[in-house]
C-alpha cells in the first residue's frame, strides 16, 4: 500500500508533497482509497463534506469504532503525516483478520479532507464541517489563492457541496474515535516507538494585512516610504522574540502586491501560526504580536489589519479511552503536542484519542520527514490491539 501511495501528488523538484484539497493529486489518493475499501469488501461511502468512509459492518447500527486520519498535503510536505494513518487502518485490519478476529461492532476506516488547509487556509476542513465548527455559510466564503471557493472546487471534483454542514447523525453513530499519526517531535525512542497523545496546545492562524504604498524601488527617498515589507519584517522578528518554551509563533506564509523586484510594495498578507500550552497564553502571545506590528506600523505609514483566520481551543483527549488505550498496549507513554488534528475537531463530539509512531529526526510538514518501517509495523500491530480491545469480543 506504502509503495502505491507514495509517488502521488509528489513534486520532482522538492521531493516533496502536493496533495491539496480538490486537486488532480488529491483526487489519486481518493480513488486510492477507494480501491483499498473495495477491494476488502467494505462499504464505500463519501459523506456530505466530502469524507471517505470504509465500512465494515452496519454503518447503522451505532456503537460504531472509527480510525483512519487524512491523505493531503501542505505544500512539499512529507509522506508520513496523515498517510501513515490510513495506511495503517487498513494494515490493522488485515492483521485483525489474519487473527480470526470477529467483530461486536461495526468497524470504519475514514481519510477526512483538508485537515491541512493548504489550499483554502482553514486546517480540517473536512472534520470542522461535519462537527460543525464550520458552518456551511463559512465554508463557501472560503478561496483559494487563485480566487476559487471551496464549493465550486469542490463541484469540479465531482462532489456536490449542496449539503455540506454538521452531520450529527454520523457522529452520533461513532462509539470511539482513534488516529494514528506519526510524531512530530521526538518525545518517543527506540526502545518505545509508540505514545499515546494526552492533549492538544490550543492553536490559531491569524493574517496580518500590511497596508502601503506602491512606489519605485529605485527612485524613491527611503523618508518617503510607506514600505509594508518593513513592517511585516519587524513584525516577523517581534513573533520570535515573544515565542518559547510555553508558546510558539510562526509566519510561514506571505503574499505581496505587486510583487515586483524594482516595485515598493503596496499590501504585504503574513499569516501567523500560533500555539501555546493553555488559551490565556495564547491570546497574550497573538495581542503582544499584534500590538508590535501596530507600533511598527505607525512608525512606517503602515496601516496594518489583524484577522483570526481560524482557532482551536485546548483539547483533552478522552480521559478514559487514552487509559485503556495506553494500559491495552502496556502502559506506553502519554505525550503532548502542538499539532493539530481531525481527532482532535472531533473530540467536542465522540471519545478521541490518538497514537504515535516515532519519528527518529523530530522534522515534520518536511520531505524530511520519515518514521523507520520497523516502528511503522510497530504502530501497525499497536493500532489492531486497540481496536481489537474497542470492536472485537
Amino acid at each position: 500500500m506504502w509503495a502505491e501511495l507514495l509517488p502521488v501528488g509528489r513534486s520532482a523538484a522538492s521531493g516533496g508533497y502536493r496533495r491539496h484539497a480538490w486537486n488532480s493529486a488529491d483526487a489519486e489518493c481518493r480513488a486510492w482509497f477507494r480501491e483499498q475499501a473495495e477491494s476488502r469488501g467494505l462499504a464505500y461511502e463519501a459523506d456530505r463534506n466530502g469524507n471517505q468512509w470504509a465500512w465494515l459492518g452496519d454503518p447503522r447500527a451505532g456503537g460504531a469504532i472509527v480510525t483512519g486520519s487524512h491523505l493531503d498535503s501542505v505544500p512539499d510536505g512529507g509522506a508520513f503525516d496523515g498517510p501513515l494513518g490510513v495506511v495503517s487502518s487498513f494494515a490493522a485490519l488485515d492483521e485483525l483478520r489474519a487473527r480470526g478476529a470477529e467483530f461486536d461492532r461495526p468497524l470504519a476506516i475514514v481519510n477526512f479532507g483538508d485537515e491541512e488547509g493548504a489550499r483554502f487556509g482553514v486546517a480540517c476542513v473536512g472534520s470542522r464541517l461535519t462537527a460543525g465548527v464550520l458552518s456551511r455559510e463559512q465554508a463557501y466564503e472560503l478561496r483559494d489563492a487563485d480566487g476559487v471557493r471551496l464549493p465550486d472546487a469542490m463541484e469540479r471534483a465531482g462532489h456536490d457541496p449542496a449539503a455540506i454542514g454538521g452531520d450529527d447523525e454520523r457522529l452520533g453513530r461513532i462509539a470511539a474515535f482513534v488516529e494514528l499519526h506519526v510524531e512530530q517531535g521526538r518525545y518517543l525512542t527506540e526502545e518505545q516507538p509508540v505514545g499515546v497523545a494526552g492533549a492538544i496546545w490550543p492553536h490559531g492562524r491569524w493574517r496580518f494585512d500590511f497596508h502601503g504604498e506602491a512606489n519605485h524601488a529605485g527612485t524613491t527617498r527611503i523618508e518617503d516610504r510607506r514600505d509594508p515589507m518593513l513592517t511585516f519584517a519587524s513584525t516577523v522578528l517581534a513573533a520570535r522574540g515573544r515565542a518559547g518554551a510555553d508558546a510558539l509563533a510562526t509566519f510561514g506564509k506571505v503574499a505581496v502586491e505587486p510583487n515586483g523586484t524594482n516595485a515598493i510594495a503596496s499590501l504585504v498578507r503574513g499569516w501567523l501560526d500560533s500555539r501555546a500550552a493553555d488559551e490565556a497564553t495564547l491570546e497574550r502571545v497573538v495581542a503582544q504580536i499584534g500590538a508590535a506590528a501596530a507600533e511598527y506600523g505607525g512608525r512606517d505609514g503602515v496601516r496594518v489589519e489583524l484577522t483570526r483566520e481560524s482557532f482551536t481551543p485546548v483539547v483533552d483527549f478522552d480521559v478514559p479511552l487514552r487509559d485503556r488505550l495506553a494500559t491495552t498496549l502496556g502502559g506506553v507513554p502519554v505525550l503532548p503536542t502542538g499539532a493539530g488534528h481531525d481527532a482532535g475537531i472531533l473530540a467536542s463530539a465522540v471519545p478521541t484519542a490518538m497514537l504515535f509512531v516515532r519519528n527518529p529526526s523530530g522534522v515534520s510538514h518536511s520531505p524530511a520527514e520519515y518514521a523507520q518501517e520497523a516502528d511503522c509495523l510497530t504502530g501497525v500491530a499497536a493500532l489492531a490491539d486497540v481496536l481489537e480491545d474497542l470492536a472485537c469480543r
